[in-house]
């Protein structure tokens, strides 16, 4: 087992990988990155991007956006999965166990306190508030994160024109994001295939809006360390551990528990959520919602939002809004348990199953995707996924500024289209005001991140008590 979890088949030594950085200062890095993962999965990139590639320069620019077009391509929190991979790339596989577990720990703890008070005590006035203030502020980080994600993505009119094209086909024509992407794919790789520099991460005739790190000047280097190349055998033995890991509680659950069992649901549930989330926590969470509520009843629609809202403000993937609904699922339906225990055990079981698979996704794929960094056509695919993804998030920053800014939104509908749009006379004018506090605080005064949140968060619990929401 040890042998499986450190790749000492591959005769690497622990002080070659991660060519001398210390497994010690790459922990402090990952719970550094956990701790400012706020924003959904664009901002929880921007971050990570910033203190691996810019600041440590630990990771190279190509080799950093390699490893997330290959995220782009799994099911569930791209964000958290390229934790994983670069955690693997730097500390073989416990350094990817590490920088993926800490990157869900820190929103699990918050999300688990918050339901505490949501079941104890409902949706009490100052925890409102402080939601109130830190949406606002989050909308502004993402808008930042979008900036950066995509001048460093869109390095040429080719790849921004991608971008665009994906966010009209998923905001007004609604095209399913598996279609997005298979044919942004298809389109790199002939472009790839043909030679075309624009197709190629770093290439193109378009200028990076910022300083790049090649990888050849990174501390990872640009070869692929040992322990990352291909070894089939070490794949197939860590994927059967965590596949056993992943199904045999839920196995367990069934036999037990039987297929009525609250647990034995929420196990099955989240499992096969798990493996149907392409296109982010956003592309999933109708389906969740309509199961959730309307089939299980495990909580209400307006719960749901709520639960929602406690993933948009605290660290980690939003895709933790499932622990909140298994949750609220177990709280109500108890059996001889103490509501509280068994609302707690639920919230470890979402989370488990829903986030084991992640790790499974990397280590078996992983090795096999790094050797693919010099094929130009599947780099061209890579490159021109992520520019269409580039535009998918665009169009969850419009949903969220939608649902933030606005109180009522109404479905237009004409010439074959229908699109969200807002009742401007609905208009949320305190939401409005700290969004632009927010974004003139991290644009213009350059303001950083935890300190824009807090000071959001405070401006609108105050606002709720001097409005008489307290």
């Amino acid at each position: 087992m040890q042998d499986v979890f450190n790749n000492r088949e591959t005769g690497e030594s622990a002080a070659e990988t991660g060519h001398g950085i210390p497994f010690s200062e790459a922990f402090k890095v990952w719970l550094r990155i956990a701790a400012l993962s706020f924003g959904g999965p664009a901002g929880q990139i921007a971050v990570m991007h910033r203190i691996l590639v810019e600041e440590k320069r630990w990771i190279g620019e190509s080799r950093f956006l390699h490893a997330l077009n290959y995220c782009m391509l799994l099911p569930g929190p791209e964000a958290q999965q390229l934790a994983v991979y670069l955690g693997w790339l730097l500390h073989r596989t416990k350094g990817g166990l590490v920088a993926g577990s800490l990157f869900v720990l820190p929103g699990f703890l918050s999300i688990l306190v918050l339901s505490y008070i949501y079941a104890a005590f409902g949706n009490v006035g100052l925890v409102e508030g402080l939601f109130f203030g830190l949406k606002a502020a989050v909308l502004a980080v993402v808008v930042q994160a979008v900036v950066r994600i995509g001048s460093r993505a869109l390095k040429n009119p080719v790849m921004v024109g991608i971008a665009v094209a994906a966010f009209v086909a998923i905001f007004f024509f609604d095209v399913a994001f598996p279609v997005i992407v298979l044919t942004a794919g298809l389109i790199g790789f002939i472009g790839g295939r043909a030679g075309s520099p624009l197709f190629q991460v770093g290439g193109g005739h378009g200028k990076s809006k910022g300083p790049t790190l090649a990888d050849k000047d990174s501390l990872l280097g640009e070869e692929t360390p040992v322990h990352a190349r291909p070894n089939l055998a070490w794949s197939l033995r860590i994927s059967g551990i965590l596949l056993l890991l992943w199904l045999g509680p839920v196995a367990l659950l069934f036999l037990l528990a039987g297929s009525d069992n609250v647990f034995t649901q929420i196990a099955f549930f989240f499992s096969k959520m798990a493996v149907v989330t392409f296109g982010g926590a956003y592309a999933v969470l109708a389906y969740v919602a309509q199961e959730a509520v309307q089939h299980y009843g495990w909580l209400q629609a307006g719960e749901m939002l709520d639960g929602l809202g406690m993933a948009e403000t605290t660290p980690g993937p939003l895709i933790m809004v499932v622990q909140f609904v298994g949750f609220m699922g177990a709280y109500r339906d108890a059996g001889a348990l103490d509501p509280m225990l068994a609302a707690t055990l639920a919230a470890i079981l979402t989370t488990w199953v829903t986030f084991v698979p992640c790790f499974l996704f990397i280590f078996l794929g992983a090795p096999f995707i790094e050797t693919l960094r010099d094929n130009k056509a599947m780099t061209g695919a890579l490159s021109a996924i992520t520019a269409a993804v580039v535009g998918v998030i665009m169009n969850l920053a419009v949903w969220f500024a939608l649902h933030v800014l606005f109180r009522q939104i109404e479905v237009w509908e004409g010439y074959g289209l229908s699109v969200d749009v807002p009742v401007w006379s609905s208009i949320n004018v305190p939401a409005l005001v700290l969004t632009v506090a927010a974004i003139l605080a991290i644009f213009q005064f350059k303001v950083r991140m935890i300190p824009t949140l807090a000071a959001c968060s405070v401006a609108g619990a105050l606002w709720f008590a001097v409005s008489g929401a307290l």
